[in-house]
């Protein structure tokens, strides 16, 4: 039977009836690309011995399923068996003799994912097993794993034992229900990382069935069938064009970037499309670097595959067409303009570009998609940092530079001659770096300098987290406005358990009344636990994750006293950020290992699957509020007032970078605000007078008010 879930698909008696060089061959033709010769070889392997093991059951009304696929890891489970009312995941290891955890870890995994994302899964008994064909060994004790599901601790077996584990599991579970019949094709809700999203958008040059597909789930489809409608308007009409993206936290804001970016660029072909490319750009150099590794890491992993040669610069070098920082696009457009720059007025230097046909004096992309948008740079920022040479590139220095990054980056896309979309994704309320300007100055860009562009903005944009609720105001007298609904993700993907946790988490940094009662309802689904001790938190952590399920440690990047609870800053550096979130949990440089943290900084855009925020005395609450302390880096915290304009906007990075921190976890997390240090010494005075209790007693009850489980 066809099916494009998978390899191969058919009742048992059909799969016993087959020929095994026809299966081979079926199997073989539907694979997507030239096979290696130890896959080919398993695979008449694995047919043999499904073949051996099924005919041995009395009862054949079941069906089997080779290389079934699980879109959100990106890969395909070997052989899969509905029988009996119960889910048979079977990962073979041919030729081996020994089990490996990380085998194990992947068969566990592709459970958990139809146990979570597959509808016609839930609520069955799911059960996976390892098959190491030459292991001389079988599991004797089969039971549910102990947590809210109906997943079967991993089995682990020899190709003699597995027909015998089967048995064992159907006598164990003897009345479920039957299986769908239209189990091969169920919807599928996957909520994917960003990472596995990268990953297998750029596998598949699509986002069909790595997001929600429910009627009754709000999905990215709609905002991103919107965008190409503006892209394809623009292209057709000769017009310039910009969309303002707004979403909550999680809800997929990058991921609808990183989307209409390889769909604009390759259009549905296998190789990008003349003169109709996009680029997903970003200011986030942890986030580039990890989608770029990642990306790379695959790339080469399916050249191996295909027998191809190909090294990692040559495959860091081609995913970086698509995703590049912010920086290198701005600093490239710099480089072709005159310098210095006279009477505050932006021009190309002919002798230092080529004009092109269409493309003017623009970059070859007609579309860029600029993520966390709200973080361009302001006017004084950009200016300041070119005036003394940058950071980035060969140092260019532009003294007296005129505008804000949000305005040279439209004016750069301006510079085509045909036509050109801006897709600007804005995150609220997470601005958390000084000289980020908030998504104001795109608004005020438009306005100024480029009123004849099409602006299509989201009607959340007018909320006070954007542009401190003055976008309308902004936008007044602007004629080419539409606003769309379409433009807002309302619905967090990143938390799939709980589509109300960055509710509750601006409830909870707002101190509005229904924080509680919104803790409450997600609770069950997603639990967030309190403890005032870093011992308790990873031990929870540790008794919670499954699987490669990522955890990671999480601090802001004022906190100062961690040392002591035996924390450590994960060290700025792109390098640094890749090996914490892509490393296992082999590897002590991994977020897995729970020693070293990551900030706001290193983490937004990023997410891990179970986090420990460590709360530290930067922020307090005080009296019904939030206070702001800064530590001097000796003896001392000195309390932030807001008696200037710079540290009130410090105020609200601070609260700002608690936002990110609390929505990183995609299935739950634990907040772990220390006890401080009680203890005095013989004379009377506190040994450490950095962390006295009261810094950080009224945090916890406050947190503990909520009605937020200790442990």
């Amino acid at each position: 039977m066809n099916n494009n879930r998978c390899l191969y698909y058919n009742s048992f008696q059909g799969f016993l009836n087959e020929p095994d060089a026809l299966i081979f061959g079926n199997i073989n033709d539907k694979y997507h690309g030239d096979a290696r010769s130890t896959t080919r070889e398993a695979w008449k392997d694995e047919i043999s011995i499904m073949k051996d093991i099924i005919s041995r059951f009395e009862d054949r009304d079941g069906r089997i399923i080779f290389e079934y696929d699980i879109p959100r890891l990106g890969k395909r489970i070997d052989v899969v068996l509905l029988y009996k009312g119960i889910v048979f995941c079977i990962e073979f290891k041919v030729g081996e003799n020994k089990i490996l955890e990380a085998d194990v870890d992947q068969v566990l995994d592709y459970a958990l994912d139809l146990n979570n994302f597959h509808r016609f899964s839930q609520g069955k008994v799911i059960v996976p097993i390892l098959v190491a064909t030459n292991y001389d060994n079988y599991s004797t004790l089969i039971q549910k794993s102990g947590y809210d599901d109906n997943v079967i601790n991993p089995l682990l077996a020899g190709k003699e034992g597995v027909e015998l584990l089967i048995s064992k599991v159907i006598e164990k579970f003897p009345n479920e229900k039957p299986i769908d019949s239209n189990w091969i094709i169920s919807p599928y809700a996957p909520t994917p990382t960003i990472i596995e999203a990268a990953r297998s958008l750029y596998e598949n040059h699509t986002v069909e069935d790595i997001t929600r597909h429910e009627a009754d789930q709000v999905s990215t489809d709609r905002t991103i069938a919107y965008i190409l409608d503006v892209i394809k308007k623009s292209k057709e009409e000769k017009k310039k064009s910009i969309c303002f993206v707004t979403g909550v936290p999680g809800a997929g804001k990058t991921l609808v970037g990183l989307d209409v970016a390889i769909r604009q660029t390759y259009q549905g072909q296998k190789e990008p499309v003349k003169d109709e490319g996009a680029v997903y750009l970003s200011g986030n150099g942890p986030l580039v670097a990890v989608l770029t590794e990642a990306l790379a890491r695959d790339n080469l992993i399916k050249c191996r595959e295909r027998n191809e040669k190909k090294n990692k610069s040559d495959a860091l070098r081609e995913v970086g067409k698509s995703v590049q920082m912010i920086h290198q696009y701005r600093d490239n457009m710099l480089k072709k303009i005159k310098n210095p720059v006279e009477n505050g007025i932006l021009e190309i230097d002919p002798e230092k570009a080529v004009k092109m046909e269409d493309a003017g004096f623009a970059e070859v992309e007609h579309v860029a998609i600029f993520d966390e948008a709200q973080r361009s740079w302001t006017h004084k920022r950009l200016a300041d940092y070119l005036k003394r040479g940058g950071t980035y590139g060969n140092k260019l220095k532009v003294p007296n530079f005129p505008v804000s990054e949000a305005s040279f980056l439209i004016w750069s896309l301006d510079q085509r001659e045909d036509w050109a979309t801006i897709i600007c994704l804005v995150g609220g309320g997470q601005e958390i770096n000084t000289g980020e300007a908030g998504i104001s100055e795109w608004i005020a860009a438009l306005n100024d300098s480029f009123p004849q562009w099409e602006v299509h903005i989201s009607p959340k944009l007018t909320d006070a987290e954007y542009a401190e609720g003055k976008v309308n105001e902004l936008l007044e007298g602007n004629d080419h406005v539409v606003y769309s609904e379409d433009l807002h993700l309302s619905v967090s993907l990143r938390s799939y358990r709980a589509e109300k946790l960055s509710a509750f988490v601006h409830s909870l940094l707002s101190f509005n009344n229904d924080a509680a009662s919104l803790y409450a309802d997600i609770k069950d689904k997603y639990p967030i636990v309190l403890t005032r001790s870093m011992d308790k938190a990873r031990s929870w952590i540790h008794e919670k994750v499954r699987g490669s399920e990522r955890t990671g440690v999480l601090v802001t990047k004022e906190a100062a006293r961690f040392k002591p609870l035996a924390i450590h800053i994960l060290p700025s550096g792109d390098e640094n950020a890749i090996h914490w979130f892509l490393e296992d949990k082999e590897d002590t440089r991994s977020s897995n290992y729970l020693e070293d943290a990551a900030t706001e900084i290193q983490v937004q855009g990023l997410e891990l699957d179970y986090t420990c925020l460590l709360w530290d005395a930067d922020m307090r609450y005080e009296s019904g509020k939030w206070q702001f302390y800064t530590f001097n880096g000796k003896t001392e915290w000195s309390k932030l007032t807001g008696d200037t304009e710079s540290k009130q906007e410090r105020m609200k990075y601070m609260l700002n970078a608690y936002r990110v921190l609390l929505t990183r976890a995609r299935v739950g997390m634990v907040i772990c605000v220390p006890a401080g240090n009680a203890n005095k010494t013989p004379t009377g005075f506190w040994e450490d007078s950095t962390r006295l209790p009261e810094y950080y007693d009224g945090t916890y009850n406050y947190l503990k008010s909520l009605g937020i489980e200790e442990i």
